[in-house]
């Protein structure tokens, strides 16, 4: 399928891919693709959704690469010494970092405080109080969006500065991508307009009042972006010439850590990335709208995808592969 072809394809369609906004793609280094729907233009960023948890992996990673965080497995409460516990909750002690990476945290809830956390002061400390309970550590995946919340907190307090700070030095810079700045205003209305408006964003980050960064969602990247983490993923950690991240991380980030139900697509799970195949080198940080890093080792390239609000439609992978992949190889 030729470039005009898959630009009408996705112009003309009303179905899952009507809402892709962009598409970028690098393969040995080098841009081989580039393109935008409904407004959009290629230096133009979008909410990324639970991309985001993707980009906070290679956070916690640079992190423990620069001894911050000692490792996976140091755990939770180290991080947060003045943090009062709850009488007779004991599970949450035993909590490490490495449940945080893998989704295994267990949390005293059916369904997730959206509307206790996001209208707290502090986030980080409101999904604390959610964490451990009586049942202790089970190894069942748990999709925890706020959860994530914590490993910004725990970078936070390891660092001794802002999470966006951190990613900033030590991620964007060094890939030559904007910096981010604190969206700002937390507010109910303001964010289900993050969430619904389908206009190009800033390159911001969503952030609670005390300006912690959402860890889970609310990371804003262009397709370009994405690309181009994607790419320093293929590259082992070097970008440049220069190493941003360990190669031992990165390998235990993609390293399949559990194998996840139907409900997830049968695909296996690293550290906050998947892996959509067990026989290939593949991997993904997948969010809601279809937004998506991809990483194909087998064939060198990376592909970044953003898109606007529209429900239901999470992995992009076969559409990258089936569509995308093609016309560019």
């Amino acid at each position: 399928m030729c470039k005009d072809k898959l630009h009408d394809l996705i112009m003309q369609s009303n179905g899952n891919v009507s809402n892709i906004c962009q598409i970028y793609a690098i393969k040995d280094g080098e841009t081989v693709y580039d393109d935008c729907w409904h407004g959009f233009k290629t230096q133009d960023a979008m909410n990324v959704n639970s991309v985001t948890k993707g980009v906070m992996s290679l956070l916690a990673g640079i992190a423990m690469d620069k001894g911050f965080i000692k490792g996976p497995d140091q755990k939770v409460m180290d991080f947060f010494p003045d943090y009062r516990v709850k009488r007779g909750e004991k599970t949450i002690y035993e909590v490490t970092v490495r449940h945080l990476l893998t989704m295994t945290a267990p949390y005293k809830y059916r369904s997730e405080p959206w509307t206790k956390v996001c209208t707290s002061d502090d986030w980080t400390l409101a999904v604390l109080d959610f964490l451990g309970g009586r049942k202790g550590l089970t190894g069942e995946f748990k999709y925890a969006t706020l959860g994530i919340q914590i490993l910004a907190g725990i970078i936070e307090n390891a660092t001794g500065e802002k999470c966006i700070d951190f990613a900033n030095r030590n991620l964007f810079k060094p890939l030559e991508l904007p910096e981010r700045i604190p969206h700002g205003d937390s507010s109910k209305e303001d964010q289900f307009d993050f969430f619904m408006n389908k206009n190009p964003r800033r390159y911001e980050w969503y952030s609670d009042p005390k300006g912690s960064v959402t860890a889970g969602w609310g990371l804003c990247m262009s397709a370009r972006d994405m690309a181009v983490t994607g790419a320093l993923v293929l590259a082992d950690g070097v970008y440049g010439g220069e190493r941003i991240i360990s190669e031992e991380y990165l390998k235990d980030m993609l390293t399949p850590h559990l194998k996840l139900d139907e409900r997830m697509g049968n695909m296996s799970y690293g550290y906050l990335w998947y892996k959509p195949y067990d026989d290939r080198e593949v991997y993904a940080a997948i969010g809601d709208c279809g937004n998506i890093i991809y990483v194909n080792k087998e064939k060198n390239i990376s592909v970044g995808i953003t898109g606007s609000f529209k429900p239901r439609i999470f992995d992009r992978v076969e559409f990258i592969e089936k569509r995308v992949l093609p016309d560019v190889l």
